[in-house]
């Protein structure tokens, strides 16, 4: 039988979150002759080759293969096209699939009509230290934290599937190139919305984004991730994140880049009140949340403004 799920894991020195992340997908319920693995090393130089080697070796549905250009949408796409399932489904590094994980995205693009442009599923938390209390509910997707449903949903213009847990048609991801690099994770820029553009872009065309939360993965969340710093910073940098996939969604000039910024700040960044929560230290959940929402409207606008784009 011909392979039909390529399971793509794109990876960059984690070679012990990696291990966990490859046995997982060895010990899923699909047989083995119907899914592949193929891990993409972005240019690692941890060990993790020595260690795919050593322990991995006789897998005999794994590939390594190496990309040179750095950045995770460079992985993610060099994943793509070296699979040759019917469908591509991706999985972070740091994540551990459940055993019916690729046996369930199967049955979704098999079985749901129309066929989805994109599916995927629950992504739980794997706490790797207490979560602290400043820690809003309505924080976790910044750690990629899903549960849309709990039943199967195909999601609304609001709703995004994630990059941990995402699966495509691979002829769909060749029709459309991939993924953008340029958004994505690229060495200390914690850049994102690859995967928003491209699901918006299906979503264009015509195809739904649909969520089952069967396909579950666990997402390992490293003490590093529970501090306020972290959150500071993914919130500034998603901010300008999501000012470079308005400009690539619509083309703006100068004028209207800035016209853009301003209207966004007088809405957003008036409030004195706003700006004296961005400078003053809290462990409530609710003010540190409004202060990393205010940061996200920072690095909003900043990147408008931006001289160079």
């Amino acid at each position: 039988m011909s392979v039909r799920a390529s399971a793509v894991v794109c990876t960059y020195n984690r070679a012990p979150y990696l291990r966990r992340a490859i046995r997982s997908l060895v010990d899923q319920s699909l047989p083995t002759s119907q899914y592949e693995i193929v891990v993409v090393d972005n240019g690692s130089s941890d060990g993790t080759p020595q260690m795919i080697e050593e322990e991995f070796s006789r897998v005999p549905n794994l590939t390594r293969v190496v990309e040179p250009a750095r950045g995770l949408a460079h992985a993610r796409n060099a994943g793509f096209r070296q699979a040759t399932g019917a469908y591509v489904a991706y999985l972070d590094d740091d994540a551990v699939a459940g055993p019916s994980w690729l046996a369930k995205i199967v049955e979704v693009f098999e079985t749901v009509h129309p066929t989805p442009g994109c599916v995927g599923g629950k992504v739980d938390p794997l706490w790797e230290a207490a979560r602290p209390r400043w820690l809003a509910d309505g924080m976790l997707a910044y750690l990629s934290v899903v549960d849309w449903s709990a039943t199967p949903v195909t999601l609304d213009d609001g709703r995004f599937l994630v990059g941990t847990n995402m699966a495509f048609p691979r002829r769909l991801l060749e029709e459309l190139g991939g993924f953008r690099a340029g958004l994505g994770r690229e060495g200390a820029r914690l850049t994102s919305n690859e995967e928003i553009l491209l699901e918006n872009e299906l979503r264009r065309r015509g195809y739904s984004c649909y969520y089952h939360p069967a396909a579950a993965v666990g997402h390992h969340v490293p003490a590093t991730r529970l501090v306020q710093r972290y959150f500071v910073r993914r919130y500034y940098w998603q901010g300008v994140s999501d000012a470079v996939l308005a400009l690539c969604e619509r083309r703006q000039s100068r004028r209207d880049r800035i016209g853009s910024a301003c209207r966004h700040a007088r809405a957003h960044l008036r409030d004195v009140r706003s700006w004296v929560n961005l400078l003053r230290p809290t462990q409530d959940p609710g003010r540190f949340h409004r202060k990393c929402e205010m940061l996200r409207d920072v690095g909003y606008v900043k990147e408008l403004l931006s001289v160079w784009r």
